[in-house]
């Protein structure tokens, strides 16, 4: 496959990824309301976004109008977020240790007020419709930049993602990739016993969508894919099918109702040493 990392790179990306799974389980204890298990499901993606050179961005111009898209549709699972935007320079990283506290822009669903962040996104289903109105946009001015959006298999129950799938491939919108993070777990049950919307492979094929499926906690496997389908022009939107563990490395993990749990404090504290390094396992 094309774009393959170098190993050194690799190994950047991973201890990333391990940094901001630490941090927010971090964050998670300051704030308890914050949803950890969908926040440690997606943290991979977001690493290979920020820091593998995928996305085009300032975080000293957070609206710099050069920039890539990024809808992040799901964002009750997005505390995994702040680490990286703080880490980015988008704010300072001692914001951190003020989530959810009076006067902190760190809530525990974050909105625009938030440098790095593009739209509100408390209520679910609307992310990939607001994404694809961006994409019809840009195309229309002949922008060639990219508007990327996540959201959880979960969130795939709304309606409103199946008009703007139905939206996105009629307009041919080959600048828009998709990112669902498919953890299999609603916020009280398993995403199929609430909604089967399965094979989602074969249903967004039919809808005309170019599909790509990966591993989303492979980073090796997950940068050149999340590459290939940003780069792709054929003339159809893309969607990435990232494979994740709802709450992975907790005693949360894969619980059915793993999306309401909170990993208990002295749990966070025998999982992460002192220097900010992960003990999994």
């Amino acid at each position: 496959m094309a774009n393959q990392l170098s190993p050194q790179k690799l190994e950047q990306l991973k201890a990333k990824a391990q940094w901001v799974w630490n941090q927010t389980l971090l964050l998670h204890k300051r704030a308890p309301e914050t949803r950890v298990a969908s926040s440690l499901s997606d943290v991979e993606t977001f690493v290979c976004l920020y820091y593998g050179d995928l996305l085009q961005y300032d975080p000293k111009n957070p609206r710099w109008e050069g920039r890539d898209r990024f809808v992040i549709s799901k964002g009750h699972g997005s505390i995994s977020m702040y680490p990286i935007l703080a880490d980015c320079g988008f704010f300072p990283l001692e914001e951190l240790e003020r989530i959810c506290t009076a006067g902190s822009f760190l809530g525990g669903i974050p909105d625009p007020i938030i440098p790095g962040y593009e739209t509100i996104n408390g209520s679910l289903g609307h992310g990939l419709g607001v994404a694809s109105g961006m994409a019809l946009g840009q195309k229309n001015k002949g922008d060639d930049r990219d508007v990327l959006v996540l959201v959880g298999d979960g969130e795939l129950s709304e309606g409103s993602n199946w008009e703007a799938i139905m939206f996105a491939a009629h307009h041919g919108l080959d600048n828009l990739t998709l990112i669902i993070d498919d953890n299999g777990i609603g916020m009280l049950d398993l995403s199929v016993n609430i909604l089967n919307w399965t094979p989602i492979k074969a249903k967004l094929d039919t809808f005309g969508w170019e599909v790509f499926e990966v591993d989303g906690h492979d980073i090796e496997q997950l940068h050149p894919t999340l590459a290939q389908a940003k780069s792709q022009r054929k003339g159809k939107p893309k969607v990435v099918i990232a494979k994740t563990i709802k709450g992975r490395g907790t005693s949360i993990e894969n619980h059915p109702l793993s999306h309401i749990l909170m990993v208990k404090a002295d749990e966070v504290d025998r999982l992460v040493d002192q220097d900010g390094a992960l003990q999994w396992g």
